[in-house]
C-alpha cells in the first residue's frame, strides 16, 4: 500500500446557500463541493477519509470548522506549495480552505477534538438586521436583557442530560458537558450568545438558544430553561433558532499530538458522537 499522509484543514464557510456539511446526492453541501474540488485538482479519490469535526445543519456557518483527509505522500510532496492557492482559485466564493497542515496519523478531526465552540447572534433593534449581515444576525422582535440571558444561560452549564434540547438519534447519548455558555452585547448592538461543549447532539446549540431567547425578553423566567433539563424527552415547547445566526468558531484539540490517540480511545468510548 502506498505511504499516505494526514492532512488537516481548516475551514469557513458562508451555509447560507449550503444543506449543510454531509454530502448528499442532490443537494449543494460543503463536503460535497469539497470533495468535488480535491477530485479535480488531483484525480478522483486521490484524496480520501474526510471527516469532519461537527457536521453543520443547513444554514449554518463556519470560521473555525476543521476536517481531516489523507493523501498519497508522494501526491502531497509534488502539490504542497501549490495545492491551497489552487483550491482558492477554484472553490466558490461562499467557502475557503485556510490552511492545510501536515498532521499525525493519529489525528482525527472528530474523535480527537475536546471541544466545539460556536457563536450565535441577534439583534434586537427595532428597525431588524442590517442588510449586510441579515445571514448571520437573527432579527428578534422584542427587546432582550443580557441579564435575563446569563441568568438563563447560568442554569445550562455543566454536565447534564440535554434530551429536552436534543433531537434524539436511536443508540446516541444525549449527556454533554456543556464548559462555557455566556452572553454579551458587543459595540454594535449585536447580542452574542458563546456555547462551547465537549460536543453537542442534533440541533442542541439552536434550541439551547430558543430557550434563552423567551427568557431574555421576560416571556419566560430565567429558571425555565435549566428546569427542563429534568425532561427524557424532547421539549415540544422550545423553539429551535432559526440557523443563520449560528456559526462554529472553533474546535480544540490536545496541545501534544501524543494525545490524539489518547482521546480519540476516550471520545468513543463515551459516546456515539452526533450533529452539532
Amino acid at each position: 500500500m502506498d505511504e499516505r499522509t494526514r492532512l488537516r484543514l481548516d475551514v469557513s464557510y458562508d451555509g447560507t446557500d449550503f444543506s449543510g456539511w454531509a454530502a448528499q446526492p442532490t443537494r449543494r453541501t460543503v463536503a460535497g463541493v469539497l470533495v468535488q474540488t480535491l477530485d479535480l485538482v488531483l484525480g478522483a479519490g486521490v484524496a480520501a477519509g474526510l471527516t469532519v469535526a461537527g457536521r453543520t445543519d443547513a444554514g449554518v456557518h463556519a470560521t473555525g470548522q476543521v476536517c481531516h483527509l489523507d493523501l498519497p505522500t508522494a501526491v502531497w510532496h509534488e502539490w504542497e506549495g501549490s495545492l491551497l492557492h489552487r483550491l482558492a482559485r477554484l472553490l466558490p466564493t461562499d467557502m475557503r480552505v485556510r490552511t492545510m497542515t501536515e498532521v499525525p496519523a493519529e489525528f482525527d478531526a472528530r474523535f480527537s477534538a475536546t471541544f466545539r465552540r460556536y457563536e450565535y447572534r441577534v439583534t434586537d433593534a427595532p428597525f431588524g438586521a442590517e442588510p449586510l449581515r441579515r445571514h448571520e444576525v437573527l432579527a428578534w422582535p422584542r427587546p432582550l436583557d443580557p441579564g435575563l440571558l446569563n441568568a438563563a444561560a447560568s442554569g445550562l452549564v455543566g454536565e447534564h442530560d440535554f434530551a429536552a434540547y436534543c433531537r434524539r438519534k436511536e443508540n446516541a447519548t444525549t449527556l454533554r458537558e456543556v464548559t462555557r455558555l455566556d452572553w454579551r452585547r458587543d459595540p454594535d448592538g449585536i447580542l452574542v450568545a458563546t456555547v462551547q461543549a465537549d460536543a453537542f447532539c442534533q440541533a442542541m446549540v439552536r434550541s439551547l438558544v430558543g430557550a434563552m431567547l423567551v427568557a431574555g425578553d421576560g416571556r419566560r423566567p430565567v429558571d425555565w430553561p435549566g428546569g427542563l433539563l429534568a425532561r427524557r424527552d424532547r421539549s415540544s415547547e422550545v423553539t429551535v433558532a432559526p440557523a443563520h445566526g449560528l456559526t462554529l468558531v472553533a474546535v480544540g484539540y490536545p496541545d501534544d499530538p501524543a494525545e490524539y490517540a489518547r482521546r480519540s480511545d476516550l471520545t468513543r468510548r463515551l459516546r456515539v458522537p452526533t450533529q452539532a
